[in-house]
């Protein structure tokens, strides 16, 4: 029997303005304050402060909403064995070029606390990337080394290409895949 309370059904709805009002502020301007974030969502400051202590806080919280966001899509997208690495790489690139004052308040508030992403939605997201690569293997169109390891190092170097603006993202991204080809793949991808 579990101990642990589900949070009362207004506090829930609460707590998803207050992200979804986070969202929209980071995507507008890099330094939102709490206090601007609980004007936006509607609900007194002392709310955002029972959910978030702090901004790093709530920006952890919107980096675990992603993480499940792009688990979900894995999840539905990228198990049929038909180069599942590749869609989910270009929909993390799609997702962190769609966005990137959040990667970027990711990113700041991660340098900051030292910490490397945690939560569920990140185990979430580790089964079905293992998965993915699993299911890519068994039909052929994956090196047959590839980890899970190798694809958050593309990641990294992916979420860096955006975030610095030092290239153009699919073309990184295409030079890449084509290091994740099994060395006799019949027909290479054209970059």
């Amino acid at each position: 029997m579990s101990t642990e309370r589900r949070p009362r059904a207004d506090a829930e709805r609460n707590r998803v303005r207050v992200l979804e009002a986070a969202r929209a502020l980071l995507a507008e301007q890099d330094d939102v304050q709490l206090p601007e974030i609980a004007r936006a969502a509607g609900v007194g400051v002392g709310t955002v402060y029972r959910n978030f202590p702090d901004r790093r806080a709530l920006v952890e919280a919107l980096a675990e909403q992603r993480f499940h966001e792009i688990a979900q899509y894995a999840r539905k997208r990228c198990l049929d064995g038909k180069s599942g690495v590749e869609r989910y790489l270009r929909h993390v690139g799609e997702v962190l070029s769609g966005d990137r004052a959040l990667s970027s308040a990711i990113e700041a508030a991660r340098e900051s606390a030292g910490s490397e992403p945690r939560g569920d939605a990140l185990a979430e997201l580790e089964i079905v990337v293992t998965q993915a690569i699993e299911a890519d293997q068994a039909a052929g169109v994956l090196r047959a080394d590839c980890t899970a390891g190798d694809v958050y190092l593309l990641v990294g170097c992916l979420s860096s290409v955006v975030r610095t603006g030092s290239g153009d993202w699919r073309r990184f991204l295409a030079l890449a895949l084509e290091g994740l080809l099994p060395r006799d793949y019949p027909a290479r991808r054209s970059t």
